[in-house]
């Protein structure tokens, strides 16, 4: 027979923002140091710019979701 089961934590608070940002910045330091050095595969410019973009794509969708939950909030 199993013990029963014990319930689920609560979801930790986190700065999904910074979070974001700080990879963001980093895509950005690897994309300069790329172009300062110009490496013989252009694809690695482009995966910097790509990761920036995505990272970008994450703060949208973040910014939504909180002002979702925002409003969700209020209304109760």
């Amino acid at each position: 027979m199993k013990p029963p089961r014990k319930p689920d934590p609560e979801p930790l608070q986190t700065n999904d923002s910074a979070t974001i940002l700080a990879g963001i910045g980093l895509w950005a330091i690897a994309l300069v140091v790329l172009l300062i050095i110009r490496p013989a595969q252009s694809w690695w410019i482009w995966t910097c710019v790509a990761g920036m973009g995505m990272g970008g794509f994450g703060l949208i969708y973040v910014y939504r979701r909180d002002q979702r939950e925002r409003s969700r909030d209020a209304a109760k």
